[in-house]
Formats: structure tokens, sequence, C-alpha cells
């Protein structure tokens, strides 16, 4: 059996300092809280985060920027109404910002897992996004050349999980998951439950067990 089942503290012990950590969620949608609070229990720091937003409220990822744990944020939006934590280091010039279109970064994320090299995208031409950017011009249309973004570990999480580590989604938490899972060295997913093999529909398995190395039931 490949895929591992840990509690949260060993599932993301072997995070380490400078590591690139892909974190899933909308919001608070699909955020897995509890291997972001193991992380910090855990100590690893200097790390550059992968993710939708900045953190909400003081909870989840917004915990882990007040530890002082994070060195930069890879996002597409920064700033909500309960984003003070981010907003406050990064006026103090605590951390560092690549702000990347929410379309871009899952693609970006995609084409890591994908063994895709490099793509052209339109998303940013003619803006800050794009100062200094190798820019093309394909049929009338100009792009600007995106790499993928590969992490180091992934935290996502997902409703239901067999043994083997096939992975099913709940609504609108399956978000960035699926495309993270692919494009990480490691993939933590935590989960509702975990199920024997043969209990889930194989058609609505999103991520196959290939792409996961541990799980973490959280009730």
């Amino acid at each position: 059996m490949r895929t591992q089942t840990v509690d949260a503290l060993t599932a993301v012990k072997e995070v380490k300092d400078g590591d690139t950590v892909l974190v899933g969620g909308f919001g608070m949608a699909g955020m897995p809280v509890e291997l972001i609070d193991a992380l910090i229990e855990h100590g690893a720091g200097d790390l550059t985060i992968v993710s939708n937003n900045a953190g909400n409220g003081d909870t989840g990822l917004a915990a882990l920027l007040a530890a002082g744990r994070v060195r930069k944020m890879v996002c597409s939006f920064p700033r909500q109404s309960d984003s003070w934590v981010f907003d406050g280091l990064y006026r103090a010039g605590k951390i560092e910002l690549e702000l990347v279109p929410q379309g871009n970064l899952a693609e970006r994320m995609r084409a890591a897992g994908a063994g895709i090299g490099a793509f052209y995208c339109p998303t940013g031409v003619g803006t800050p996004i794009a100062e200094g950017r190798e820019t093309r011009v394909i049929d009338g249309r100009e792009y600007v050349l995106e790499y993928p973004i590969r992490g180091d570990v992934a935290l996502i999480r997902a409703h239901v999980a067999d043994r083997l580590g096939n992975l099913v989604y709940r609504k609108t938490a399956r978000n960035f998951g699926p495309v993270m899972a692919t494009a990480a060295t490691v993939t933590i997913a935590q989960v509702s439950r975990i199920v024997e093999v043969g209990e889930l529909d194989p058609e609505a398995v999103v991520t196959p067990s290939i792409y996961v190395n541990r799980l973490v039931e959280v009730a």
C-alpha cells in the first residue's frame, strides 16, 4: 500500500525550512485547517505558500502567517475584509507577495503536474503583472509566458478517501485540491472519512491514489 494513514503531525514532519507548500482552499472552503495547525506545531519556517487566498481571520493559513513561518505568498486574492494578518505583515515589509491571476495559478500548477515546461497566456498582458516578462504575439494577440508552479508538499482537503488514497471531494471544497495533488512531490490529504477499497464509486474519484502519499482522517 503506497498511501500511508497517519496523524496530522506525523504527516507533515518532513516539511523542511524553505519548502514550497501548496495549500488548498478557496477562502476557508476546502482549507486543510488541521494540517496547517500541525505544520505550525512542527515548526518549519521560511516557507513559500501557494494558495488562492492569503489567509482568513485568525485560523488556518492566517495562523501560519501570524506564527512568522512564511517568507513568501503566491496567491490570487491576498486581501479580503478578514485578511488582516497578511495585510499587516505585507505593509510592515515582513512578507513577499507574488500576485498571480486565478486562472493562471490553477494552470501553472496543472502544467507542473502534466510535465509542461511553460505556456503562453493572455491574462495580465498590459498590466504590471506582465512587466519584465517574455511576451509573444500569436494569431495577432499578445501572450505572456508562464512557468509551472511545483510544490515540495501539497496540503489539501477532500471529503472521503479509500485506504489506497483515492479521493472524492465535496462540492466547492474541491477547488484547487486536484491540481495541487499532481504538482507536488508529496501530497497530504485531510479527509473526513476513510473507507475500505471498493466502497467508492470509481466514477466519483477525482484524485487517483497515485498522487496521494499520506492520509489524515479528521472527523
